[in-house]
């Protein structure tokens, strides 16, 4: 044992006056208690240190050594305090409530097997309902999920009146992408507990991953009234986990995507009334969320072509047979721009006169399709990754 914070004099009581012994180690830690109580971390942990060192075995120790890793938790020394802990957990080992701090450490510093170790030894010595959801809580991270929802059915045995069983449960049915048996055990929790913000916030979560955005958005609502830091994070999940899709095209695009078949690619812009000449034209397109810049800029996710929708009016030139002198773009663009700050994707590419200068187009049947991603890595949501002029969104 570290014996620094000691004095000669604890030293000399020390080696034959136990009952002093006791009183000393007693009076560091009410000492250490007073210091912290004022802000006093350092001086605390010099009490709370002083303490054990004096007694080990006395009935202070333990406390004493609790108390101390709470000081370091305070002075950011986490691995000191993970030692305070430990000590602790040595001094008594039949100590639960020593095993479940610790536990509590090791997952706030995400060192999940850990928690779930001193976690299981807690429920060994002491199978209570707490004990038993912290430990299906370790057994959630790291994805044993048959031992956490073994852990959350016994505590519904355990405490059927208590909402912790079905909250639990719901936590683990929403971790194997169960999200309607989530949703069953969360509304179960807060019948027991109306007050239950956390459960209604996870029940939030569970619409969000089944793509039930408005149910999500009403508990967003509710919580907004009751919890508004838990709004703030189910909203900020919604948003994460909503597929990215296309809203509106700006009218500040180049393309007059407006105009119907069989109009001259003259009337486009005057330089294209020279036969083969080229003209480079923009579509300008506003996501829902923020994109990954490389999926958007990539300008092989990106198409251009004839429509070739079977709905009323959709097919590119109305259905009818093509002429000879409709021009064809190209499959992909030349470039395209991503604005992060607008949420916007500049889309470039060149329209061609053909060689007798008379060639045509259906502006309004040129469909653009975008199969990228969003910040997040989900995929386009495939009824509005596309425009065309005269369908728009689809």
């Amino acid at each position: 044992m570290d014996l620094r914070g000691i004095s000669q004099t604890d030293i000399f009581i020390s080696t034959g006056q136990p009952q002093e012994l006791e009183s000393l180690a007693n009076g560091a830690l009410q000492s250490g208690i007073d210091r912290f109580m004022n802000g006093d971390y350092k001086g605390a942990a010099r009490e709370f240190q002083r303490s054990v060192g004096l007694a080990q075995y006395s009935s202070y120790a333990v406390d004493a050594a609790s108390y101390l890793a709470q000081a370091y938790l305070e002075l950011g020394k986490t691995e000191k305090a993970i030692d305070a802990y430990q000590t602790a957990v040595r001094l008594d080992p039949m100590r639960d409530d020593s095993l479940i701090q610790l536990g509590n450490l090791f997952f706030s510093e995400q060192r999940y097997d850990e928690a779930r170790q001193q976690y299981e030894q807690a429920v060994r010595i002491n199978p209570s309902a707490g004990n038993r959801f912290a430990l299906g809580q370790a057994y959630l991270q790291t994805e044993r999920f048959r031992d956490a929802e073994s852990q959350f059915r016994t505590i519904k045995r355990m405490e059927p009146n208590s909402p912790n069983g079905y909250f639990g449960l719901g936590q683990t049915y929403s971790a194997q992408k169960r999200y309607e048996e989530a949703i069953g055990q969360y509304r179960k929790a807060v019948d027991l507990d109306r007050n239950f913000y956390d459960a209604y916030a996870e029940m939030g979560y569970a619409y969000a991953d089944l793509g039930d955005l408005d149910r999500a958005q009403e508990l967003v609502d509710f919580l907004n009234i009751h919890s508004p830091q838990l709004a703030d994070t189910l909203s900020r999940y919604m948003y994460k986990v909503e597929a990215p899709e296309f809203l509106f095209v700006h009218a500040s695009s180049t393309f007059p995507h407006y105009l119907s078949n069989q109009t001259p690619v003259a009337a486009l812009d005057s330089y294209l009334s020279t036969p083969g000449a080229e003209k480079l034209f923009t579509m300008k397109l506003q996501f829902n969320k923020e994109m990954d810049r490389e999926s958007v800029e990539d300008i092989n996710n990106w198409t251009i072509l004839r429509s070739t929708a079977s709905g009323p009016g959709q097919a590119y030139n109305f259905g009818l047979p093509i002429a000879d002198t409709e021009i064809q773009t190209a499959l992909f663009p030349d470039l395209v721009i991503y604005d992060a700050e607008g949420l916007s994707a500049t889309v470039y590419f060149k329209i061609k006169q053909n060689a007798a200068a008379d060639g045509t187009i259906d502006p309004a049947h040129i469909e653009f399709r975008f199969k990228g991603k969003d910040n997040f890595g989900l995929a386009m949501d495939d009824g509005f990754d596309q425009f065309m002029g005269f369908s728009g969104i689809f």
